[in-house]
């Protein structure tokens, strides 16, 4: 669907489709974005993460943590570092501090040395976590 059937569709009709009410509203809203322009998808090619981000936390139900989800997994950004992964957190603490609990300032620091490959060391970090090793 285009954003403007979406928006033509209405909640109802997205909720048919299997959504809850809430995520049908966000997904109108996101579409709402899109219809209006206020989205600059053309030009996200070129921006800085932080302004991709902070233009689609703009969007009803978007949050950081899923617009730097985009930013890694749609857009394939290198040197994106999602802090409130609760995943990537505890792979830190777990790699790095012997699974004792820090701060967010200190995984930062760790995470400094990464760039500007964050969004790399994070996926290894995850798979870190997995109980089965892949093998290839």
């Amino acid at each position: 669907m285009l954003p403007q059937e979406v928006l033509e569709a209405g909640y109802a009709e997205l909720a048919a489709c299997g959504l809850s009410q809430r995520k049908a509203e966000y997904i109108g809203d996101l579409a709402r974005h899109f219809v209006e322009g206020s989205l600059h998808v053309a030009e996200w090619a070129e921006m800085e993460d932080e302004v991709v981000i902070a233009e689609l936390v703009q969007v009803r139900g978007i949050g950081r943590w899923t617009a730097e989800m985009f930013l890694i997994f749609n857009m394939l950004r290198p040197n994106v570092l999602p802090l409130g992964d609760l995943g990537l957190q505890r792979a830190i603490c777990l790699n790095y501090f012997g699974g004792r609990t820090v701060s967010l300032r200190t995984m930062r620091r760790v995470a400094a040395a990464w760039a500007p490959w964050r969004s790399v060391a994070t996926w290894y970090l995850w798979r870190s976590l997995d109980p089965i090793p892949v093998e290839y």
